[in-house]
């Protein structure tokens, strides 16, 4: 096992799609996955109103989890565990996440990025990563 560098970190999470967010509040830790993207040390991305957005609400502090499994190298994978704060984005910081967020999609599935109308009680969040540390195991 190796520990990622600062730059390997970065070009794993810009190269992921779901992270698993952890918050706190109120005596009580949830943990749920995510699709984001990432972008200049923040990960953006779209909830609905609920128990994640309550508790982030009360306290901003979470902890991100990404990781990959590569069963066809015989077991080979990667970690990374990010601590930081997140944010409700609002008037035109939202149209810069969604854009980020429909441009790094649809370049995964080879298309242009269809444009939607936000849904009401939508959140967009951004998570700004205050530290990251990352393992690899390469077989």
């Amino acid at each position: 096992m190796r520990e990622l560098s600062r730059d390997e970190i970065d070009e794993f999470l810009r190269g992921q799609r779901i992270a698993r967010l952890g918050c706190h509040a109120g005596g009580e830790t949830y943990v749920v996955p995510v699709i984001y993207a990432y972008e200049d040390g923040a990960i953006v991305t779209v909830t609905t109103e609920g128990r994640k957005t309550a508790m982030l609400r009360e306290n901003p502090r979470v902890c991100v989890e990404v990781d990959s499994y590569d069963a066809d190298s015989r077991g080979s994978w990667r970690s990374v565990i990010a601590y930081g704060s997140s944010e409700e984005l609002a008037g035109e910081e939202i149209e810069a996440a969604l854009a980020l967020l429909r441009e790094r999609f649809a370049r995964a599935a080879g298309r242009e990025a269809p444009s939607r109308a936000l849904g009401e009680g939508t959140v967009v969040l951004r998570i700004r990563l205050d530290e990251a540390s990352g393992r690899a195991v390469e077989r």
